[in-house]
């Protein structure tokens, strides 16, 4: 009855759980999955497969494809090609498709009039035939230790469950009890299996695994690149699903939360600073900020994630947005009460900030190390462990703003002074421009001023 699970192919005849005992205690799941696998890949008549228990809000395998149309023969014939395509590809692991199993279905073809002369009932040989299949439910009750009712179902004995026992099947008629082969046909079919639609189109699906040493979205890209290519039949569909469709509607949800953020910040910079280039200033410091992310990804060797490293990359703007409006502020007190010049005032503001930034820079990466490691500390049983399967799901997002903001205060301390100075410059330029010189915002500061 396993086939009939969520998430479970029709062939599939029993699951078998392991449980391993603590990570601690035995060797990583790979290699026992690795081992699993050799030890049972010579079993003949059986296609075995394993699996880790699904985490997460993605369920079932990474690589789900559904194939929609109408006509059942068509979407077997798409299904087969695309496995084709698939095993070209390689590195595609447990596939399993949604066609029938081969089998034989027997169909019972009613002659209707000859079944209207002997005054038999169509709905009570439906009654009669379940007998020999799932049973005829005659009542319901609820035993002392379970909370649900269970069906009482009148079937026949097992051995008498059988293609003869169907012919030799008798109903109540007018005439008496009649045998069901006088109107009764039974005619031989391809299995058919379980149909599912979606939005009112048959689908099947294709869902595959792949190999731990394979990208999950590189191995998609180049699928979809390939089954573009291919013939498929007239109304047939081919539909991504599963972790790239769950990808795809994290990395939208995130880039609209960033941007509303984003724009946010700029409002509320534009209004205190009063200028619109030193707002795009700190701004443009989180831009520059995610190229540290990416070295800390490189560093690790694992592929850039959507969702934590998208949410790491999110928090990380609050930290780098924070460091340059102190070192922007300061800048501007000096300018503004001291009366120094730019370069004074940046050399300034340098010095008198680059303890607070190191400070608040240097604390947060120490305290996101031990989950960048993989570090679990118990207090209790004073002991260090790394690798804990706890700690995966922090490492990313942890990496992510230790490795930008790592990045990001290099920027903060010579960058945004650098681009302090160049904005003076070009306002002063564009003031003798235009004709009209003037002070850093109508404070007396400039040459003319002071000669005057």
């Amino acid at each position: 009855g396993a086939g009939s699970s969520q998430n479970m192919a029709e062939d599939v005849i029993g699951v078998l759980q392991l449980e391993l005992v603590d990570w601690n205690m035995r060797r990583p799941a790979e290699a026992i999955i690795r081992d699993i696998r050799a030890a049972v890949g010579s079993v003949a008549g059986l296609k075995i497969e394993v699996r880790t228990p699904d985490q997460g809000p993605s369920q079932g395998k990474p690589v789900q494809l559904q194939v929609t149309g109408r006509d059942g023969a068509d979407l077997a014939g798409a299904v087969e090609r695309v496995r084709a395509v698939m095993d070209d590809i390689g590195g595609f692991v447990d596939v399993e498709d949604g066609r029938p199993v081969p089998g034989i279905e027997w169909a019972l073809k009613v002659d209707r009039n000859e079944a209207a002369r002997y005054g038999a009932d169509v709905t009570l040989l439906g009654q009669a035939v379940q007998l020999l299949t799932m049973g005829v439910t005659v009542a319901e009750y609820r035993p002392d230790d379970s909370d649900e009712e269970v069906d009482i179902r009148v079937r026949f004995p097992p051995g008498n469950r059988t293609l003869e026992q169907l012919e030799q099947l008798r109903i109540p008629t007018a005439q008496g009890y009649v045998p069901i082969r006088n109107f009764v046909n039974l005619e031989p079919g391809v299995k058919t299996g379980t149909l599912e639609r979606i939005n009112g189109r048959r689908v099947m699906k294709i869902d595959a695994d792949v190999e731990k040493t394979v990208l999950v979205a590189n191995h998609i890209a180049e699928l979809q690149k390939r089954l573009a290519d291919i013939d498929l039949p007239p109304g047939v569909v081919l539909t991504f699903a599963g972790e790239i469709e769950e990808q795809e509607e994290a990395a939208v949800f995130l880039m609209s939360a960033f941007a509303a953020a984003m724009f946010l910040m700029l409002i509320i910079l534009v209004t205190q600073f009063n200028s619109i280039y030193q707002a795009f200033l700190v701004l443009s410091a989180i831009v520059f900020s995610t190229a540290g992310v990416l070295v800390g990804s490189l560093v690790r060797g694992e592929p850039f994630g959507v969702v934590m490293g998208g949410i790491g990359v999110i928090a990380l703007a609050g930290i780098v947005v924070n460091n340059n409006i102190v070192l922007i502020d300061t800048y501007n007190q000096l300018r503004r009460k001291e009366g120094l010049s730019p370069m004074d005032a940046v050399l300034g503001a340098g010095a008198e900030r680059l303890r607070p930034i190191l400070l608040t820079s240097v604390t947060t990466i120490l305290g996101l190390l031990p989950m960048v490691l993989g570090m679990n500390i118990d207090l209790v049983g004073r002991s260090i462990s790394f690798g804990a399967p706890s700690t995966q799901w922090w490492t990313e997002l942890s990496s992510a703003i230790a490795g930008g903001l790592t990045f990001a205060t290099v920027l903060t301390l010579v960058l945004t002074p650098t681009l302090l100075l160049l904005g003076e410059d070009l306002g002063q330029r564009f003031s003798a421009w235009r004709g009209k010189p003037r002070g850093f915002r109508g404070h007396s500061s400039t040459a003319s001023e002071a000669a005057e």
